[in-house]
């Protein structure tokens, strides 16, 4: 297992950390590391959201340039 050392970290940040550990019962690095796996499945449960938006954007339906407009097919509709 790899070790990774973070520093500068606020000291307000670390001992929001460490009592949400304490919390869950949990060492504060088991609780960092629950918080690195939280923010990465996050993280890609954003990109996989975009990705999705940018296929459904692909795929909208667009009319023609030549269409007429709607609100032109309204008024002739009217006007029969």
């Amino acid at each position: 297992m790899s070790t990774l050392h973070v520093r500068s970290v606020p000291e307000d940040l670390y001992f929001r950390v460490q009592e949400l550990a304490r919390l869950s019962s949990r060492s504060l690095s088991a609780q960092v590391v629950t918080m690195l796996y939280q923010a990465l499945e996050e993280e890609e449960r954003h990109h996989q959201q975009g990705q999705i938006l940018q296929s459904i954007r692909r795929r909208r339906f667009a009319p023609p340039k030549e269409a007429p407009a709607s609100i032109d097919l309204l008024h002739e509709d009217r006007q029969r």
